[in-house]
């Protein structure tokens, strides 16, 4: 332990020694916390720079505080007050305020080889995994789950297409509150069919972009039921609050709880294969990917896109708002990635934003731990160097044939004389189509929520653990 504490970055082992919960102590030994400071200088012969307001009225919280060596020291002083160091001279560290979401390559990296000692057999990893788990979601205030509404889905008129039909659908996720999407069916089903979700992204349009719908209907073709859904305070969510209310850490709660709930209801579909669930998403879409597929196991097969990063967990409080990163006493997407082992994850990357370093860094942590299962085929990663930050037509071309093979579905039935994929017959359709709740929100039902501040009143109430 002593050699990974001096070997790699002092603030990524800080971010793994940060508490679950992130509360300050209660406890007071007698003495405050730059009487502590003024020991550790006197005793390591360095510089801890710090503005007074920063630590005010803070005490030591750890009566055995004091570690072998300086870093540890810190780490107890700091991490129960969510207070974090980096080095900045020679003798010289600077104290901070814990940041979650973004980091330097170089600590995702350390961060990882810290955590490939934490567990080296399916039994250690299993516990690690449930331990996480559970803090996630006590984390996201879903530890208990709200009740369900049991409501009535709302769904809107049926366009047939080629080989798929549309209908647009809302379901009541909390009392008052709708998330809105577009449900694409094959027009022909027999037996049970496979369901897919796909939540949105942080891309221009939304769900009503060209490229999402191509791939939803495209799926649909394919042989299965897929649900394309508008973030929270994105689309038609904005007829119930502004978009302001997507960057706070209550859109976080409220996306993954939509995203249960919308599992729920594609298994309640006639048709629906309750064992075989997909879910892919890029950007922010990639983000609940991860989390959902970690948090709720009844998902099969994921493809999270443009997203999985050891250094950067998102930069919207959609995605990092509550601390889920700081579960079991420090993790990152990589980790949270993993925890679909050994269930089938294609991981889709590119080389121009923070998963350019997937192929080296993040994919080779995940297939050690589906190792653990001897499972190491059922994850991939493929990866595009030369482009950017989308879920363009050659990710998508990944992705097809992956749920095909996993979900049993017919990939041939989008694959023209050529043996390329082929997305032509698709009818993208105008933004008004895929409203549900019509242009200027007339079709809200009366019980509809419609400010933020009711949404909070009904949070309080829902999510108070």
């Amino acid at each position: 332990m002593k050699e990974i504490l001096t070997k790699y970055s002092l603030l990524a082992i800080l971010l793994l020694a940060t508490g679950v919960e992130g509360k300050l102590w209660a406890q007071e030994t007698g003495d405050r916390l730059p009487a502590a400071f003024e020991q550790i200088e006197a005793e390591y012969n360095v510089d801890l720079r710090y503005e007074g307001g920063l630590v005010k009225d803070l005490w030591v919280s750890d009566k055995d505080w004091q570690g072998e060596e300086l870093q540890e020291s810190l780490i107890s002083l700091l991490s129960p007050h969510y207070l974090m160091f980096s080095k900045a001279g020679e003798k010289q560290y600077v104290i901070k305020k814990f940041e979650v979401d973004r980091r330097s390559p170089e600590e995702g990296k350390a961060q990882l080889e810290y955590l490939s000692h934490r567990y080296d057999d399916r039994q250690s990893w299993e516990q690690r995994s449930e331990l996480l788990r559970q803090c996630m979601l006590q984390s996201l205030k879903l530890s208990p789950l709200p009740p369900n509404p049991n409501s009535d889905p709302i769904i809107t008129n049926k366009r047939t297409y080629d080989g798929y039909t549309v209908e647009n659908v809302a379901i009541e996720t909390v009392p008052g509150l709708y998330v809105a999407g577009s449900l694409y069916r094959p027009s022909k089903m027999q037996g049970k069919v496979p369901v897919i979700l796909s939540p949105n992204g942080h891309f221009n349009g939304g769900r009503y972009r060209e490229d999402q719908q191509l791939r939803m209907a495209t799926l649909a073709r394919m042989g299965a039921m897929v649900f394309s859904y508008d973030l929270f305070g994105w689309g038609e969510s904005q007829l119930q609050v502004d978009s302001k209310a997507h960057r706070t850490p209550l859109a976080m709660t409220i996306q993954i709880l939509n995203g249960m709930r919308i599992v729920d209801f594609l298994t309640g579909l006639q048709h629906a294969d309750s064992t075989r669930i997909g879910i892919t998403g890029g950007s922010g879409g990639g983000s609940q990917t991860m989390l959902l597929t970690a948090l709720d196991n009844r998902i099969d097969v994921s493809v999270p896109v443009v997203m999985l990063s050891s250094y950067f967990n998102g930069g919207c409080l959609c995605e990092s708002g509550r601390p889920v990163h700081l579960c079991g006493g420090g993790t990152n997407n990589v980790e949270i990635a993993a925890m679909a082992a050994p269930r089938p994850q294609l991981i889709i990357s590119d080389g121009n934003d923070w998963t350019a370093d997937v192929p080296e860094i993040a994919f080779p942590y995940v297939q050690k731990i589906y190792r653990f299962y001897g499972k190491e085929s059922r994850v991939e990663n493929k990866h595009f160097p030369t482009e950017g930050h989308d879920y363009g037509p050659s990710k998508r071309v990944a992705m097809y044939p992956f749920l095909a093979r996993y979900l049993g579905l017919n990939l041939e039935a989008v694959t023209n004389e050529k043996g390329n994929i082929d997305e032509s017959a698709v009818r993208v359709e105008d933004e008004s189509e895929l409203y549900v709740f019509g242009e200027d929100g007339s079709r809200l039902p009366e019980q509809a929520i419609c400010s933020f501040e009711a949404l909070q009143k009904i949070a309080a109430k829902y999510f108070s653990n």
